[in-house]
């Protein structure tokens, strides 16, 4: 993958960027990527899913424990209900 480099980035961008990557808690590396493909890309499922993928595979083994366990009631059918 290419990599490139933007010179003299003034400081109200920068803070511009430092906030909007803290507002959605990505780095400002993958911010400026997101508003890149958001700007130039035009294919907007590709961008959503770029979007979503520092979500993808993020559970630890007790984190999924944890939830399937707070879930498993909704995995019981009651006869009655039907």
């Amino acid at each position: 993958m290419k990599s490139i480099t933007i010179h003299g980035i003034d400081a109200d961008l920068d803070k511009k960027i430092t906030q909007k990557a803290s507002e959605i808690g990505l780095s400002q590396n993958q911010t400026v990527k997101l508003l890149l493909q958001s700007t130039l890309n035009s294919d907007k499922k590709a961008l959503k899913k770029e979007s979503f993928s520092e979500l993808f595979g993020k559970w630890t083994p007790e984190e999924k424990e944890e939830f399937e366990k707070n879930i498993s009631d909704l995995e019981t059918i009651n006869q009655t209900d039907w």
